[in-house]
Order: C-alpha cells, then sequence, then structure tokens
C-alpha cells in the first residue's frame, strides 16, 4: 500500500491529531532499558536517542530538557513525497514553532513544545484548509 505523493493532497488532508501526554528526548547507552516502550528511537554513534512519554522517562530516572506534544499527521504520505516536511515546517517556523519531524511507514510525527502543541495543531488544520 503505497501512500500520497501529491503535495495538495497531502497537505489538505493531512488532519493533525495531538496525542496526549507530554514527550520527552533522552539518550542511553546501550539498548532499550527493561520497561521503557519508546515511541521513537534513533541510533547515533553517540548514544541511543529515545522518545519516551515524561512520566516513563522520570519513572526510569532517565534525563531530559525537553518537553514536547506529539503530532501525527493522519494523512498516509509516501515516504518519497516531496515538500510536505518543508510545508509543515515552513508554517511552524513562521510563527516561532521548533518542530521535530519522524517519519513512519504511514504517517509523519510532529515533536514541538508542549506549550505550544495546541496552537501547533490549529496552524497546521489552518494550512490545511488552504490548501483545499
Amino acid at each position: 500500500m503505497s501512500g500520497e505523493r501529491e503535495l495538495k493532497k497531502l497537505l489538505s488532508g493531512m488532519r493533525p491529531e495531538l496525542n496526549p501526554g507530554r514527550y520527552v528526548f533522552t539518550t542511553v547507552a546501550g539498548g532499550v532499558p527493561p520497561g521503557l516502550t519508546p515511541v521513537v528511537t534513533v541510533t547515533e554513534p553517540e548514544g541511543l536517542t529515545l522518545v519516551v512519554r515524561k512520566e516513563d522517562a522520570d519513572a526510569a530516572n532517565l534525563p531530559y530538557g525537553y518537553e514536547a506534544g506529539w503530532i501525527t499527521l493522519r494523512v498516509h504520505s509516501a515516504l518519497e513525497a516531496v515538500g510536505l516536511t518543508a510545508a509543515v515546517s515552513r508554517e511552524l517556523a513562521g510563527a516561532g514553532v521548533s518542530c521535530n519531524v519522524v517519519a513512519g511507514f504511514h504517517h509523519d510525527h510532529l515533536f514541538v513544545p508542549h506549550e505550544l502543541a495546541a496552537g501547533a495543531v490549529a496552524l497546521l488544520e489552518g494550512l490545511a484548509e488552504r490548501s483545499a
């Protein structure tokens, strides 16, 4: 099943959805600590980056600084689609909202400052409306 590639359709159909909770980025040496279920993992030479629920990081005594809201773009985007990340980033950057993007097989996921997450969803909904 392939995803959408046409930028106008991606933008107009993105349906941003704010997932409940607070998420943090942390790093560990070795593997994922027992009992922890990350929503994102990235292996880097410096260590394993984990994006986890804040309360899980607290329970595991993991250090973090950035607290994020997690927005899922519900459109099924093709991994080779061009322009979606740029358009979304441009919209959020114009409002002073930082954005960390992770692509899954089916959807794109945005991690934005938690206190700005609801406003970021509203900005993206506006972008979708203007793109329709």
